[in-house]
This record gives C-alpha cells, structure tokens and sequence, in this order.
C-alpha cells in the first residue's frame, strides 16, 4: 500500500478555468467587431466575437445577449484581468459597459499526480461510478458524488479532475480519489 498522506499535501495544477462572465447589456457585435480591432465575427459560421488575448491567455466568445464566454485562464486573476481587458475593448469601439461584469466560474480542470501507479483493471472491477474501456481509451473515468467532478486516471498515476467550479472542490476531489485509491490498494 502507498503512504498515507496529509490532507493538504496533494498538488493539483490548475490547466484551464471557463467561466461566463454576464455583462448587463445587449452588445451589437457587428458595430463592435467593426471598429474594435484584433476581433473575429463572421455570423455566418457562429454567433459570436471572438476575442483572443495573450495575457492573461484566453479566448472569450462575446454574444450579443452581453453573455461572455472565457476559456483558457488559470486563475480567477486571470478571469478578472481578461475580463477588465474585454471593457477597454468594448470603450475602443465606443461601447460604455454600465455596471461591472459578473464573473461565475463554470468549469476549472486541474491535473494531480498520485505517488503511485494505479491498477485500471482492479478499481474498474471494484470501485462504483467507473468506466474503463482500455480498447476505446487508455484512462479511467472516475466519477465522485460529493465534490461533483470526473476523474480521469491514468495507469501512470496522472489525473485530469474536471467539472469542479472552485479550487477547494479540485483540490477535495483529488484528495477523495487519492483516499479511495489507497483504501482500494489499487498501488501497482
């Protein structure tokens, strides 16, 4: 069996936050996309702007409703920053944002690794709430009630935890699953 851990020891790196930042108002993108610059619309193919930015690196999809789409950031600083960097966008082609946006956190993925290789075969057999299908895909899907998230785990021990909506929610689900793990002796 591996080492038991302390709770809090367990690193978990933040890979992506997407997050639905809602600003009061209706946008007219094709004014916006018009005379802002280093924007996409091309309502033909989607809806949307597409507005990238190298930092923070994200993308937003901007809809006409004022609902923004943001993906790529790895902190909620990084969703603020780009999220103040949107409203200078929006003042470059004369649009005066009202209120301040609201930012909600929608899906943050995260990778950890375990300090051990982990039997596929045996948590398939033995844990609820797996899939494991080798032929189709070489990981684990793991999924825990409570933090409600998917785990993929792969033999080498890495793991990609999404569906969390807070960093506590990733950090717990890794915990949890490492616990589980162990309590399985799942350790190659």
């Amino acid at each position: 069996m591996c080492g038991v851990k302390k709770m809090d020891d367990m690193k978990v790196k933040v890979e992506n936050m997407v997050s639905a930042i809602t600003i009061d108002q209706k946008i007219n993108l094709a004014e916006f996309s018009s005379t802002a610059t280093g924007v996409r619309y091309n309502p033909k193919n989607f809806p949307g702007v597409v507005y990238r930015i190298k930092n923070p690196a994200v993308a937003m999809l901007i809809f006409s409703s004022g609902k923004v789409i943001c993906t790529g950031a790895r902190s909620k600083k990084d969703i603020e920053d780009a999220a103040q960097n949107l409203i200078e966008k929006f003042k470059e082609s004369n649009i005066i944002i009202k209120s301040k946006p609201k930012i909600e956190v929608q899906n943050i993925v995260a990778s950890a690794k375990l300090d051990f290789e982990v039997n596929l075969d045996l948590l398939a057999m033995e844990c609820e709430n797996t899939e494991y299908e080798p032929e189709q895909f070489p990981g684990l899907v793991f999924r825990l009630a409570d933090p409600k998230t998917v785990m993929l785990i792969f033999r080498s021990g890495k793991m990609i935890i999404t569906g969390a909506r807070s960093l506590k929610d990733v950090k717990m689900a890794a915990i949890r699953t490492r616990e589980m793990f162990e309590e399985f002796n799942a350790a190659i």
